[in-house]
């Protein structure tokens, strides 16, 4: 039925450290079946080679190439748009190198910065909310941000992600986050593709969240599954019934995945 699938990680291929149970079965068989498999997630945390290392890890052998993360899209975008600016990054360790290593200036003097870059980060104290406020407010720094997601799924619950980093710095400095480059981005659906090398309406998008994956699928004309694994229940989905965002299939979980698609 369709040539491509694009699985979200967290709460939909697995839970921290645990895979859903049927999630290594489902992508070998998709993959046997010639199916064209990718991995996308809006976290920063970790880069495309340890998200790679970890599904290899659970059971999932996966190369750096077939995920595409929040991070790698950024890069991306500011190789495009912003060669040579310098950068304070509201992030960790892992997303700030991956930055140096793509050839930007980081840098933490308000009057130098030229983007004020917000990612999830778990270390977000107010030494980092005053540069990005004076960077921001004082000198007019651009303000953008790797993904729009509220919570993050991990085994037993959730966690703040990067919207309350982004609602902090909107709240002091009174300006709107310009552009998000993440799901549901426009811009990690070009590159989507362009890694799959398939058309829209090849593809179907399965993730756990309805404001980012389902309304990234939506608005690319990529059909769409939500798994009930992650942050979405059933209640939920009751709230969006015969609506635009309504998405085209519902799964238990990932492992119901082959049942309904592979023919």
């Amino acid at each position: 039925m369709f040539k491509g699938f694009i699985f979200d990680l967290d709460g939909t291929v697995y839970l921290s450290d645990r895979l859903i149970p049927g999630a290594d079965t489902v992508i070998r068989r998709l993959r046997e079946a010639g199916r064209k498999v990718v991995f996308l997630s809006n976290k920063p945390l970790q880069t495309r080679e340890d998200y790679a290392s970890k599904l290899t890890r659970l059971g999932i052998p996966t190369r750096p190439h077939e995920v595409i993360n929040s991070t790698s899209v950024m890069i991306h975008y500011l190789k495009k748009n912003a060669p040579g600016a310098k950068l304070f990054v509201v992030g960790e360790i892992p997303f700030i190198e991956e930055l140096k290593r793509a050839e930007f200036i980081i840098t933490e003097e308000p009057n130098e910065i030229d983007y004020v870059i917000v990612a999830f980060d778990r270390t977000f104290d107010y030494k980092k909310l005053n540069i990005a406020f004076q960077a921001i407010k004082k000198f007019g720094a651009r303000f953008i941000a790797t993904n729009p997601d509220r919570t993050c799924p991990v085994e037993g619950g959730e966690i703040p992600d990067c919207a309350g980093m982004i609602a902090a710095i909107e709240a002091v400095t009174e300006k709107k986050v310009e552009v998000i480059v993440g799901k549901p981005s426009p811009i990690m659906v070009e590159t989507v593709l362009e890694v799959l090398g398939l058309r829209p309406e090849d593809c179907i998008l399965i993730g756990d969240r309805l404001e980012t994956d389902i309304k990234m699928g939506k608005e690319s004309g990529i059909a769409t599954g939500i798994v009930l694994t992650g942050v979405t229940d059933v209640e939920a989905l009751k709230k969006i019934k015969h609506t635009p965002g309504q998405p085209d299939f519902v799964f238990q979980s990932i492992a119901d995945v082959e049942n309904l698609l592979i023919g």
